[in-house]
C-alpha cells in the first residue's frame, strides 16, 4: 500500500502516535494511529484513534521459535477491526478488506523473511557506517530502511538544514561537511535529477548533467582527500550507457552507445575517478527499468492501465531491461558487502522482454485490456527526445557480473514482479504464512 508517514515513526514508546496519509479512492485521507502494550523485544500494538475504521487494533508479536531452534522466531500479526456503517460497511467492502489485509500481509512476511536471509550474510560482519545521497527518492529511502534494519549506521547527505545523523553538503557551491565523512565506511550515491520529468530542452540537458557530474566529482574527491578513505563507493549509473541497442545482447564488457543519454552516463561514471585513484572499490550499478507501484515507469502507468486505456508504445519491439524494485535494493546490498563486485554492474532482472510483452504482462496482473496503442508519432509530438530516447528505444542489458557471483533475485519473472507490487498474489481469505527460518 501507498502509505506515508507524516508525522511520528522513529523509535516506538507507549502513547506515541504516528500520523499516515493512505489511498482512500481518487483522494488521500488521513490516518492517525496510537502506540500501545510496548513489551521489547516481543511485542507492541497500533490503536487508531482517528482514520478510517470504526476501531482497529493491530498487534505485533516477534516470538522466539516454539521449538527452540536457535536463529529462529516467529513474527505474529493479529488485527482486531469494524468497518463503518456495521453490516451495510460489512456487505460493500468487508471481502474487499479482507482481501487487501491477506495481500498485505503476504507481502509484509516475504519482504521479512527475504530481508534476513539477506542480512543474514553479514551476520558476523561489523556493522558498516553508510552515507546515502539521494535518500529521499524511490530507492534511497527503501535502502536507507533496509540498512538501518540490519544493523548499519545509517546517514543521509542532505541540502537542507541537517538533523540528527544527517550531514550538509551543497553540490552547487561545491561544499561538503567532510569532517563528517571521516571514518565512514560505505558511501552510497544516487542523486540526480529525474530524467522522466517532461520534455528535454538545452536547459534541461545542462540540469541532468549538472545534477550528476558535479555532485559525483565533488563526493569522490572530498572522499579520496579523507585521512581514511571508505572500503567502497557505489555510485548510480542507468543502463542508458548503452544507447539504442536493439536485440543485441549486452553486457558490461559492451561499448557505451551514441547519444546523449550514453554521454551522460560516461560522464557520470568518470567522475568517480578520485575514488578510484585512491584506492577505493568503485561499483556502478547501471540500474534498468525500476518496477515500482510507488514512483518511476510503473507508477505512471497505473492510472490508464487500470481504466483499460494501456496498449503498446511504439512499434512494442523495443526492450525493456527491467529490475524489481526490492531486487535492485539487494543489488546495492551486494555492491557494498561482496568484494569482487568492482566497476559497472548492469542492474537488471536476468529475462529483459519488449515493450508488447510487457504491457501485455501487466494487462493480465491487473485483469484489463491493453488495446489503446500509442503510435511513435504521439510519443514524438507529446514527449520529443525525451519519449523516443526512453519510451521508443530500448537495450537488452544482461547482468553477467550479477550472475557470475549467483546473486538470487526475488523477482525474476516480470509477472511475479508485477504480482508482488500490485498486491495480485492470489491468496485466499484469512491468509496465514507458514513458518519458516528467519
Amino acid at each position: 500500500m501507498d502509505v506515508r508517514i507524516k508525522s511520528g515513526g522513529g523509535r516506538i514508546t507507549d502513547n506515541q502516535t504516528v500520523e499516515l496519509s493512505i489511498p482512500m479512492g481518487i483522494i488521500r485521507g488521513k490516518w492517525v494511529l496510537r502506540h500501545r502494550d510496548y513489551d521489547p523485544p516481543r511485542k507492541f500494538a497500533d490503536e487508531q484513534i482517528t482514520g478510517p475504521f470504526r476501531n482497529w487494533l493491530h498487534t505485533h508479536r516477534m516470538l522466539p521459535d516454539p521449538d527452540g531452534a536457535p536463529n529462529r522466531s516467529v513474527l505474529s500479526d493479529e488485527i482486531d477491526y469494524a468497518l463503518p456503517f456495521g453490516p451495510l460497511g460489512n456487505l460493500v467492502a468487508g471481502k474487499q478488506i479482507q482481501r487487501n489485509l491477506d495481500q498485505l500481509f503476504l507481502w509484509r512476511h516475504q519482504r521479512t523473511q527475504n530481508d534476513l536471509r539477506r542480512h543474514a550474510k553479514t551476520r558476523n560482519e561489523n556493522h558498516l557506517r553508510i552515507i546515502i545521497s539521494g535518500a529521499s527518492g524511490l530507492i534511497g529511502a527503501a535502502l536507507s530502511q533496509f540498512l538501518a534494519t540490519g544493523g548499519h549506521d545509517v546517514r543521509a547527505l542532505v541540502r537542507r538544514t541537517p538533523r540528527e545523523s544527517e550531514i550538509f553538503w551543497d553540490p552547487q557551491a561545491g561544499t561538503i561537511d567532510a569532517a563528517q565523512l571521516e571514518g565512514v565506511d560505505v558511501v552510497v550515491h544516487l542523486a540526480g535529477e529525474n530524467l522522466a520529468g517532461g520534455r528535454w530542452t538545452a536547459a534541461c540537458k545542462k540540469r541532468f548533467v549538472d545534477s550528476r557530474v558535479g555532485p559525483t566529482t565533488l563526493l569522490s574527491k572530498t572522499l579520496a582527500s579523507l585521512n581514511r578513505v571508505p572500503t567502497v563507493m557505489v555510485s548510480a549509473s542507468a543502463i542508458g550507457f548503452y544507447g539504442n541497442r536493439g536485440d543485441e545482447p549486452l553486457t558490461e564488457l559492451s561499448p557505451p552507445g551514441e547519444g546523449f543519454l550514453p554521454d551522460l552516463c560516461q560522464q557520470w561514471e568518470a567522475a568517480c575517478q578520485p575514488a578510484t585513484n585512491a584506492g577505493i572499490r568503485v561499483v556502478h550499478p547501471r540500474i534498468g527499468v525500476v518496477l515500482s507501484a510507488k514512483g518511476g515507469a510503473l507508477a505512471k502507468m497505473l492510472p490508464p492501465f487500470k481504466f483499460g486505456g494501456g496498449g503498446v508504445i511504439g512499434s512494442g519491439q523495443q526492450v525493456m531491461s527491467w529490475i524489481a524494485h526490492e531486487d535492485l535494493i539487494d543489488v546495492i546490498h551486494e555492491a557494498i558487502i561482496n568484494p569482487s563486485l568492482v566497476g559497472p554492474v548492469n542492474a537488471t532482472a536476468p529475462e529483459p522482454v519488449s515493450n508488447r510483452e510487457f504491457v501485455h504482462t501487466l494487462g493480465e496482473v491487473l485483469h484489463r485490456p491493453t488495446i489503446v496503442p500509442m503510435p511513435a508519432k504521439v510519443v514524438e509530438l507529446l514527449f520529443g527526445e525525451m519519449g523516443r530516447n526512453l519510451l521508443l528505444e530500448g537495450a537488452k542489458v544482461i547482468p553477467s557480473k550479477l550472475q557470475t557471483v549467483n546473486f538470487i533475485y526475488r523477482r525474476q519473472s516480470l509477472e511475479s514482479a508485477f504480482r508482488a507490487e500490485l498486491g495480485r498474489q492470489g491468496v485466499p481469505f484469512g491468509f496465514a504464512m507458514p513458518t519458516q527460518p528467519a
